[in-house]
């Protein structure tokens, strides 16, 4: 299974300055599979340790002696381990917060030996006072397969190759079955186990299974990790995610949650689930202009899953509906084809925020900033209408609009319009 992260592994490697990597993302995205791939294919070997496994571990960091360490490491996989030719994984490090902060004395004191650690729930734990070591580690974050991952997990790189040329006028002949393959994407998401079973079998009940088994691993966690005060509400937001994006304004509603429901009485539990990448917040900004960061508005904001295929099992919604009956296009809202775009946008590691005029109908779907600024429109079909993003551009013509929906790509006078199915790669290129 290729994944884009992989160059992102190489890249680290081969850096001047490289220090102790994270690698940061939600349960069951592929964290220990792309390491031990990654430490394979590229060092003379490997040595991995499960630090919720091992007893011994729990009493290795006695003391940040990194000498000792590396021979603790050495003894418990029965590896030898000399630097730049042994990738050192620490995995579940969650388990055990010294390890974390022992990362600053192998940057400081053995940078010659490369050591990446991951967990599942490790962003809950670089917030809980373990001592991270600020400056003294590099961090890449793992997403869901993107469209594009799950393209050529199908086996489909010819398509990969075109959509990377850039031609996208001409691929309006290929659209058809650009359109189909999504449609598949968003029932089967991007949990790397599910798109392995459909890849190999197409078995849409298989993919389900699947699915909910992820789910019932994920609350598994919610009754192991999070303290008793805030599990039956960290549930409550949970399961309130596939409303909330339902809605035609997908604007988090606390009263949605609980009737009667406060920001400060489920703020911790929505801060749990983003903590754990397994959910995203989207915040508003007041106003459409650089930098965007100036203008965030923290009491709005709409919360995403992690997955769309999660979502649709979240959500019951059927293959019929994905796959036959087109539901996921045209009905709840355009729930899916946010949720779509958002984890395109966020696997480029770019930060979304949408936009909403008080008191007025008016809102962009998304906002991203690299060098422009660009408002964006999502369109689950082919409707050409964008009300909103002409109203926003004709007060800034700096701004370069877009808008993401089924229809071909093309350049207008004041925006582009770019098929569902280029928006990460889209992304990627844009100034």
């Amino acid at each position: 299974m290729e994944r884009s992260a992989y160059a992102k592994l190489v890249e680290w490697k081969n850096r001047e300055g490289r220090k102790p990597l994270i690698l940061n993302g939600a349960r069951q995205v592929g964290k220990t599979w792309l390491l031990n791939e990654f430490g394979a294919n590229e060092y003379e070997n490997v040595a991995y340790i499960n630090c919720d496994e091992s007893k011994e571990m729990k009493t290795a960091f006695s003391d940040y002696d990194t000498d000792r360490l590396v021979r603790v490491f050495s003894a418990l996989c029965d590896t030898v381990i000399e630097p730049e030719k042994t990738l050192i994984i620490l995995d579940e490090v969650q388990q055990i917060p010294l390890a974390i902060t022992s990362l600053k004395y192998f940057c400081e004191n053995a940078p010659d030996y490369h050591i990446a650690v991951a967990g599942s729930l490790l962003g809950i734990g670089l917030h809980e006072g373990t001592g991270f070591p600020v400056g003294k580690v590099d961090e890449i974050k793992l997403y869901p397969l993107s469209f594009e991952e799950f393209l050529l997990a199908m086996g489909k790189s010819t398509l990969v190759h075109q959509m990377k040329e850039h031609r996208w006028e001409e691929l309006s002949t290929l659209s058809h079955t650009f359109i189909e393959l999504l449609r598949q994407y968003y029932y089967v998401g991007g949990m790397p186990s599910v798109v392995k079973a459909y890849a190999e079998k197409q078995d849409l009940l298989r993919v389900r299974d699947l699915q909910r088994q992820i789910l019932t691993d994920y609350r598994r966690d919610f009754s192991k990790h999070i303290p008793s005060d805030i599990l039956p509400k960290v549930n409550m937001v949970w399961d309130s995610i596939p409303a909330q994006l339902a809605k035609e304004n997908k604007k988090f509603i606390y009263s949605a949650v609980k009737k009667g429901g406060r920001a400060k009485e489920f703020e911790n539990a929505i801060q749990w689930l983003t903590d754990a990448g397994l959910a995203y917040k989207v915040r508003r900004v007041s106003k459409v202009d650089r930098p965007l960061k100036f203008y965030e508005d923290y009491d709005s904001f709409k919360l995403f899953a992690v997955d769309i295929g999660l979502l649709g099992a979240m959500s019951e919604v059927t293959a019929k509906d994905v796959l036959v009956n087109n539901k996921a296009f045209t009905e709840y809202k355009g729930a899916f084809t946010e949720q779509y775009v958002l984890q395109e946008i966020t696997g480029s590691d770019i930060i979304p925020y949408y936009y909403s005029k008080e008191n007025s109908s008016l809102e962009i779907d998304f906002i991203v900033q690299k060098e422009y600024v660009y408002p964006i429109e999502v369109k689950a079909e082919e409707n050409l209408k964008s009300k909103s993003l002409r109203a926003i551009h004709d007060t800034n013509d700096t701004l370069r609009p877009c808008r993401f929906s089924m229809a071909d790509y093309r350049e207008q006078e004041w925006m582009h319009n770019v098929p569902l199915y280029l928006v990460q790669e889209w992304i990627n290129i844009i100034e």
